[in-house]
């Protein structure tokens, strides 16, 4: 068994989608980033590869790359679990947590289940996702931007 823990942080701007989990949430802005700052799944990815010692997403998916540009974070997720899976591992389960002030969350975490565990190979049951404020705190609560944790279990098969 092997634990690993993602966090990730992008800034809200104008003129970007707000990308969390997979769903397009409807916001005034969206997260600034190389591909479509999907905080949440690119916290996901880092626990995964964290976990399976395998760097992090920086190492996989470079910001310089050309490729990644605007990239589905879903899509490079499933290439995540493909790179674990192909190394032997499986992953048991994933529960992570949103830090946003502003949208409300809870509509859409059923889908961003659903997103997050299709790109994975697992059922939604095996993905836990929250979210939480910060009460007005800190860069989260001034609606600066948007954070995300989140562990995970492998196992070597």
């Amino acid at each position: 068994m092997r634990i690993g823990h993602g966090y990730d942080v992008h800034r809200l701007a104008e003129g970007r989608k707000l990308i969390i989990g997979g769903v397009d949430i409807p916001h005034e802005k969206g997260l600034l980033g190389h591909s479509d700052a999907d905080v949440l799944t690119h916290a996901v990815m880092d626990a995964l590869l964290g976990a399976a010692a395998l760097g992090d997403i920086g190492k996989l998916f470079p910001d310089s790359a050309k490729e990644y540009e605007g990239a589905d974070s879903l899509l490079l997720c499933k290439k995540v679990a493909e790179l674990l899976t192909s190394k032997g591992y499986r992953i048991i389960n994933i529960d992570s947590t949103v830090i946003a002030q502003a949208p409300k969350l809870a509509p859409h975490i059923n889908a961003m289940r659903e997103n997050l565990a299709n790109a994975l190979g697992l059922s939604p049951e095996l993905v836990s996702i929250k979210a939480t404020t910060e009460e007005g705190l800190g860069f989260s609560g001034e609606k600066l931007g948007i954070a995300a944790h989140a562990v995970c279990l492998i196992e070597c098969i």
